[in-house]
């Protein structure tokens, strides 16, 4: 047996790259110093490579096939074991690529799907805030709503209050200035005043540390006509019907 021949099982378990240990280092020694071995490796690992590049369902160069049988042929020492070439990895490999692929793809459309619901919410909320203040441009400007003024007696500064009311839409707007402080518990409480029947409660409000104070499209009934409004002190809960004096009046101009 002849040194070429003797290395030639491990010179294709190397080119496998399943060649290790003692046996991986003794052949890599003999490589060192046999031309003819070498020449034999690097056929070896052409013929894999060609392998390697075929489709997973065409069949290799046979010249290539032929050359790696005919030297695993040649004198092994063992009972041959399956190996994994490189060709058989193919297929797994590109399902895994796949599942890669797909669990990105799935990722990035979860992202945009909460970057879209995100972006609907915040467009439904700036509809809704639109639609309120042309509600409220529009009952400022109606030129049929009715403008009333509210003022007490001979207090200096004297409070003010002005109530812009839209029947056929039942929008009210009120703005008041120069409001005397509360007591503890105690708010202001609108009261619409209806042509026929008992005062209707159009909203609770406090003014602020200047006096000023604003009650904008209160919860009122439909299509109500009004004769005046007017402001009494009440728990700061709000009353159904007034339980103090009223503070001030005005009606329709």
């Amino acid at each position: 047996m002849s040194v070429h021949e003797q290395f030639a099982e491990e010179l294709v378990l190397l080119a496998l790259g399943e060649l290790t240990g003692e046996r991986r280092t003794s052949v890599e020694h003999h490589l060192q110093g046999c031309t003819d071995c070498r020449e034999e490796l690097m056929k070896l690992q052409s013929d894999l490579a060609r392998l390697a590049l075929s489709a997973p369902q065409v069949a290799p160069p046979a010249r290539a096939r032929t050359r790696l049988m005919d030297a695993v042929a040649r004198e092994p020492r063992v009972a041959p074991r399956p190996k994994r070439t490189p060709w058989m990895l193919v297929p797994a490999f590109s399902a895994a690529v796949l599942l890669i692929a797909a669990a990105l793809l799935w990722q990035q459309n979860a992202r945009l799907r909460q970057k879209i619901a995100g972006l609907q919410t915040d467009l439904t909320d700036r509809q809704a805030q639109l639609a309120e203040a042309k509600q409220i441009v529009a009952t400022l400007t109606a030129t049929d709503a009715m403008r009333v003024t509210l003022v007490a007696a001979k207090t200096p500064p004297q409070p003010q209050g002005k109530a812009i009311y839209l029947r056929d839409r039942s929008s009210l707007i009120f703005l008041a200035s120069n409001l005397p402080a509360l007591p503890p518990e105690k708010a202001y409480e609108l009261w619409l005043i209806p042509q026929t029947g008992a005062p209707i409660p159009a909203g609770v409000f406090k003014p602020d540390a200047r006096g000023s104070a604003t009650v904008i499209e209160p919860p009122l009934p439909n299509r109500v006509e009004a004769k005046a409004f007017a402001i009494t002190v009440e728990p700061e809960t709000g009353s159904s019907a007034p339980t103090s004096a009223i503070l001030m009046v005005g009606a329709g101009e």
